[in-house]
This record gives structure tokens, sequence and C-alpha cells, in this order.
């Protein structure tokens, strides 16, 4: 029976210009290369200057993209930007990349779910599609979370850098079958009661103030590795796939330790996961996309490769999408 999947036609990036060493940190806050290394894997991340935006990282990453995918920016119908660092209040960072990529058709809008917002972001966009709302979607993960960091704070502000990645999704009909390609499966969750262990202290409607991040640390890595593993072990389970048939994973790149964790937990082969921790630091919603791009440059994603991608963030929210390349 013939079925309409979310075929991943394309894959972008785009990081700034500025490179933060640990080393440049250690000018700034009481903390070393030493330090941060053994509790993060994190060696340097990007930090945006002045001129550049969440959208003009984002619609940079989706050009290229679109470039990659071979589609023309007037035939995309669905522009999604999953951040948490927007331009503006209001209107929606989407709006914005969509004018300037030159979209015309279809809808923009945002997506906040903090480091999960790239997997929340193709769930919306792959419903969207199934539902022949969209024909052609372009899904962003974009942050600028230098602005929100508290520079004075080491336990956070070594954690945590710019940047963007997009895919370009087209839908396409398949069999219906496990061999399909496309999204296979999409598996979103969340938590309230967690809200207070990792979240920024200010918002337009409580302290009309940006505010900064905050987390406890802890919390956050003992529910990281019990909920990552277990939306993955779900995820294989609705899709009758084991654990070692998947070839690649495409984590959040939260903190080396975890996704060694999850790993061990699961008994994933090391060579499977991509990491980019250590070149990007944790970029929240643009960490999965960064990563993804970086597995296409390496030559790591060949046609009909299995790729489950997996995060978790503030809320606390997490999710995974499985996709055929």
């Amino acid at each position: 029976m013939a079925v309409i999947r979310s075929v991943i036609r394309g894959v972008g990036a785009h990081l700034p210009k500025r490179v933060m060493t640990n080393a440049d940190l250690a000018k700034i806050v009481d903390t070393s290369d030493e330090w941060i290394v053994e509790r993060s894997g994190i060696r340097q991340r990007h930090i945006a200057g002045d001129d550049e935006l969440t959208s003009t990282l984002g619609a940079a990453a989706a050009r290229q993209a679109l470039v990659r995918a071979g589609i023309d920016p007037v035939d995309i119908d669905l522009v999604i930007c999953a951040t948490a660092t927007p331009d503006r209040t209001f209107p929606a960072t989407a709006v914005k990349i969509q004018s300037e990529l030159g979209v015309t058709k279809g809808a923009a809008f945002d997506v906040q779910a903090v480091c999960s917002g790239f997997v929340y972001a193709l769930t919306i966009a792959d419903n969207f599609i199934k539902a022949g709302q969209s024909k052609r979607a372009v899904v962003i993960g974009a942050e600028t979370f230098s602005r929100i960091l508290d520079w004075k704070d080491r336990s956070t502000c070594v954690l945590f850098g710019d940047g963007a990645g997009a895919v370009v999704l087209e839908a396409q009909p398949q069999h219906g079958a496990r061999e399909d390609r496309g999204i296979l499966s999409t598996l979103i969750r969340s938590d309230g009661r967690f809200e207070e262990q990792l979240y920024v202290d200010g918002g337009p409607g409580s302290t009309k103030t940006v505010g900064h991040l905050r987390m406890n640390g802890r919390e956050v890595f003992r529910h990281a590795v019990q909920k990552i593993s277990g939306v993955i072990e779900e995820t294989l389970v609705a899709t009758g796939y084991a654990a070692d048939e998947i070839d690649l994973y495409v984590p959040h790149q939260a903190n080396i330790r975890i996704l060694d964790g999850i790993a061990k937990k699961l008994g994933v082969a090391p060579e499977k996961i991509v990491m980019t921790i250590g070149r990007h630091g944790n970029t929240s919603a643009a960490s999965i996309p960064l990563a993804l791009n970086t597995a296409f440059e390496e030559h790591r994603l060949r046609e009909g490769n299995l790729v489950l991608m997996e995060a978790m963030g503030g809320g606390f929210t997490w999710g995974a999408v499985l996709a055929r390349w």
C-alpha cells in the first residue's frame, strides 16, 4: 500500500565566524581547558557577532540545504525554525528566514522546545507532509545561546555555543514498508514538573527581561541518560529494529559523558555515534542538524542508511526521529 513519506533531500549548516577556545574562556572566568574537557568534552565553540543573528545563521544553513537538495525556494511551502533564542519576541524568526530565502507561499513559524526543538520541528513538518498540507518543507535549528549566558557562571557559560543547521523535506510516495526512504517514526515527550532544573530566569511575560540560563547540571545529566535511552528504545520497539541495525546515531550534543552513558546503556558501538560536541559545544536546537551536516560532509551518510536522531531539553522535553537516508 503506497504511503507518503517525508524524505530528507538536503542538509546544510552555518557557524559564526568567531571561535572561542577553552583557553579564551579561561581569561574571563575561573576555568581551564582541562576542567572543561574532562567534564564536557568541549574544546571550542562558535560565538555570534553583533551582525550575526539567529535568523541570519538559520537562513545561511537553509540556503545550503536547498542548494544540495536541488530545490528552488519558490517550491517550498513550509518553513519551521526551532529556536529558544529568536531575533525578536515576535514575529517568528521563521518568518524572517522565509523572507530572506525568497519563499512566498505556505506558512512559517517557530517551535520552542529548547534542545529538543529540532526533533519537535521535524515531527511537526512530517505530520504536515503526511496530512497533505505541505509538499516541501525547510526545517531549521538555529541558536544564538551566547546572548542568554551568564558569563560569570562557569558551570553554564563553558557549555554552550551558537550555530544553525537545516534540512529540506519532500513528500514522496513509498511502499509503506520498513525499507521505505524518509522519516519512519517520530516520538516526542515532555514533563513540566522538571521546569526548574533547566530554565532561563527571565521573559517578557514575567520579568520583562531576556534573563540568563540556569541549570542543575547533576539532575539534567541523570534525566538525559534515562529519557533519551528510553525514547530510543521506544522507537526501536515501534519500528521493529534492533539497536545494532541503526547505521548512525545523531544525538543532541550536550555533554560527552551523556553521549557515552547512552551508548553504554544501549550497547551502541562508539563509531556509530556522531559526536561534534568538541568543536561546537551545546548549540541547543541547532546541535542535531549541525551534527547531521558533519556526518554528510564526512561521507558517513549513504543512501539507505538508518539514522536515529534524539534529544532532551529544558521543560523537560525529549524525543526521537528515525529516518532512512
